[in-house]
């Protein structure tokens, strides 16, 4: 498949024509293509864009779909429908593993950290249809690509701990988790990241993973579960 058929496929998917198909191709480029050639942008940029704009998104979607739900079932619900696992999911669904475009070395692996990267360019191509043509065309795209998960009735009972941890310190004052990621290591088609969760100037919980994603969740288990045995 060539690179043209390739981005009109994912268009096709995602029903937005790029008025700036660059954007397209560095939301389907592997950073695994672009450390063998300097000239394809990666999507890592447009992934870091793509994550804020989906919560925004769904956060504003899922406020006004259950104007009834107390705010711990909607936060819940948003870490469900934004997990790395529902990413993931829709973007095997849609056939986007077909659609990446991978360095030599890496498209020669057995395992190519798919779940990964299918997750990190769901949030790329988001980033790239807001920087492509704003807000509410990013919304159409999101509520596309997710709307079903977002109304999956059992999603608000999803055993998430990085939602637990929320409710947990919500419910005792010590207001919302921060994380932030402290390390990341290894190539690009196999990355590890170490990320810290705190509360206000204190470190509760560290947890490393394949993705920013994972290691903030091993983070927060570790957190609950300090929290359980102080």
């Amino acid at each position: 498949m060539t690179l043209q058929d390739t981005c009109a496929r994912a268009e096709e998917l995602l029903g937005h024509t790029f008025r700036d198909r660059a954007l397209l191709e560095a939301a389907l480029t592997h950073p695994s293509l672009s450390a063998e050639d300097s000239n394809a942008q990666s999507y890592e940029r447009l992934e870091f864009l793509g994550d804020s704009v989906l919560g925004l998104v769904v956060a504003e979607e899922l406020f006004r779909r259950y104007p009834e739900e107390p705010e711990g079932v909607l936060t819940r619900r948003k870490i469900a429908s934004v997990s790395g696992e529902s990413l993931a999911a829709v973007g095997g669904d849609l056939g986007l593993a077909q659609l990446v475009r991978f360095g030599k070395g890496e498209a020669r692996s057995a395992d190519r950290g798919r779940a990964t990267a299918l997750e990190n360019v769901v949030e790329a191509l988001i980033g790239a249809v807001y920087v492509d043509a704003g807000l509410e065309a990013a919304r159409e795209v999101v509520l596309r690509l997710l709307g079903h998960v977002i109304e999956l009735p059992d999603i608000a009972t999803h055993n998430d701990p990085k939602s637990r941890l929320q409710e947990q310190t919500q419910a005792i004052g010590a207001g919302l988790p921060e994380y932030r990621v402290v390390r990341a290591t290894g190539p690009a088609h196999a990355p590890d990241f170490t990320v810290e969760v705190r509360l206000g100037d204190q470190v509760v919980g560290t947890g490393s993973g394949s993705s920013k994603k994972q290691a903030e969740k091993a983070a927060a288990a570790a957190a609950l579960e300090r929290m359980a045995k102080s």
